[in-house]
């Protein structure tokens, strides 16, 4: 049985009139020590992109701005989550097939378990069905 998708709230605070805070320190502690942070920015809309799994690394994914669709697929289950505020965050198992449909202006931030490693990417549907199928 594989890990599963699920949404991360993080804490905000301050006021409408002075502006927010959200940080991970007052998350239910993420489930795993942050290694790379990235972010995806000026992604056309109804761009799909993805379209990979990870074998080892784990992401937990926000939308700063905009909004992020997301299907993640799992050895046991399909999932979809609506990303579209920053108080929270998907955490992506590894071997979790993922597709991200962004809105105009999305800003996606991204925290990784990993440094990046282009040999630990399953960038083939097949090959990762495969994968997860002999699991």
């Amino acid at each position: 049985m594989s890990d599963s998708p699920y949404l991360i709230s993080f804490k905000q605070v301050g006021s409408a009139a002075e502006g927010l805070l959200t940080s991970t320190q007052f998350a239910d502690k993420l489930p795993f020590a942050v290694k790379r942070v990235f972010w995806i920015q000026g992604t056309p809309a109804g761009i799909t992109r993805g379209h990979h799994a990870n074998k080892t690394t784990k992401e937990v994914l926000v939308a700063l701005t905009g909004t992020i669709k997301v299907k993640a697929e799992t050895e046991d289950n399909i999932s979809e989550f609506t990303l579209s505020s920053s108080d929270s965050g998907l955490y992506i198992p590894a071997l979790c097939w993922t597709e991200l449909t962004f809105t105009e202006g999305t800003i996606a931030l991204c925290l990784a378990s990993t440094d990046y490693d282009e040999t630990d990417y399953l960038r083939d549907y097949d090959n990762y069905k495969k994968l997860i199928g002999e699991l």
